[in-house]
């Protein structure tokens, strides 16, 4: 299949009365220089939607035009697996989903394309409810379920953009690639928001008509599959982030305690040295210097690899290290106590007791700092 530079994913259920026309206007619309598909995607229309759709493509084909696919399913049913269907069987680096019913305006389709092209982001949304957008034609009742809806999901699924509900959408093919759909409901667009976390999202203003031939989808089994697919979708965020955030917690954990095992290292050799070595200081005050140089060593390797903390002032990073110091020096006075105790009553091996309260001091010393050194939450 030869790539395409466009695909415009058009889903179709009864739409006879409309779905010439529009397939003419999504047509004239189309960027000039663009390499650009349209997919029809009709799910057994009983008036006749896809075959209409079919002698347009087939038109279009013998005079030259856009290529138009139709896909007619005849069991499968619903918005959403209807756009995956279309997006499965587009080309396109870019793709553009939008309503058969006029309801979204071709015209915006340029406008979208371009932003995609020259700003940097992954994913523009035509909004009704950023400044210049708006709706036409819809009761109040309408506003009011669509206005509940989309305040459902920016609260209960973290999404920040004005229109999460929008269907008419363009994206970059690659932020999809590793998406796992569930394709339940009629909004497609949430479960990219959540489940492509790092997109970046631009809003365009658009005005929503309402259609003026055929009827409306909205019904009470709409709803019903919009509350579930909101509530898969909360389950799904919440055990991403449980699960990013305990990889994030263990990683700076590890991080912080094989910082520690060098600070070990550090301590021991300094220790040994004053101890032992170059002079033979007892070994109280030996620890004592060993201690502040391996402190120094793990507050400078902390910084750079553990809390990957980039700026480097002079006085934030001495305030860091004051504070750094203030909270070893809790887990030192408890390493001090530790070694003196288990060598002077206990007479355990001093490389042992020097092992085992370094690493116990080392908790206290991970949490504190985390928390209020280098201001992160614990468990974040």
């Amino acid at each position: 299949m030869r790539s395409k530079s466009l695909s415009v994913i058009i889903p179709t259920y009864n739409e006879s009365q409309n779905i010439t026309k529009m397939l003419d206007i999504v047509s004239s619309c189309l960027p000039l220089e663009t390499n650009a598909e349209i997919i029809v995607v009709d799910d057994n229309s009983p008036d006749g939607t896809w075959k209409i759709a079919e002698e347009y493509a087939r038109k279009s084909r013998d005079n030259g035009g856009c290529e138009i696919k139709i896909i007619n399913r005849r069991d499968a049913k619903g918005l959403s697996s209807a756009i995956l269907a279309g997006i499965r069987a587009s080309s396109g680096e870019s793709v553009v989903v939008m309503d058969s019913d006029f309801s979204h305006p071709p015209e915006t389709i340029t406008k979208m394309i371009e932003e995609l092209k020259r700003s940097d982001c992954d994913i523009v949304v035509a909004s009704r409810y950023v400044e210049g957008g708006s709706i036409t034609g819809w009761p109040f009742k309408r506003k009011l379920i669509s206005k509940g809806a989309t305040k459902i999901a920016q609260r209960s699924l973290g999404i920040k953009i004005k229109d999460p509900m929008s269907g008419f959408f363009a994206f970059r093919r690659h932020i999809i690639r590793n998406i796992k759909f569930d394709a339940i409901g009629y909004k497609i667009l949430l479960e990219i928001l959540v489940k492509a976390k790092e997109a970046r999202v631009r809003e365009i203003p658009y005005n929503f008509t309402n259609r003026t031939a055929g009827a409306s989808k909205l019904d009470r089994i709409v709803i019903s599959d919009y509350v579930k697919s909101v509530w898969k979708l909360y389950r799904y965020g919440k055990s991403i982030r449980e699960r990013r955030t305990s990889v994030h917690f263990l990683s700076k954990a590890g991080r912080f305690y094989t910082v520690g095992a060098s600070g070990l290292l550090v301590n021991y050799v300094v220790s040994f040295l004053f101890g032992a070595g170059l002079s033979n200081l007892w070994y109280i005050y030996a620890t004592m210097i060993g201690i502040m140089f391996s402190m120094t060593s793990n507050f400078i390797l902390n910084k750079i690899w553990t809390f990957e903390d980039r700026d480097t002032s002079i006085k934030r990073t001495l305030v860091q290290y004051g504070s750094f110091l203030a909270f070893s020096g809790v887990g030192a006075i408890f390493q001090l106590g530790m070694v003196y105790v288990l060598v002077g009553t206990e007479h355990v091996s001093y490389t042992l007791s020097l092992f085992v309260s370094v690493a116990i001091a080392s908790i206290g010393n991970f949490i504190l700092n985390k928390r209020w050194t280098f201001k992160e939450k614990i468990w974040s």
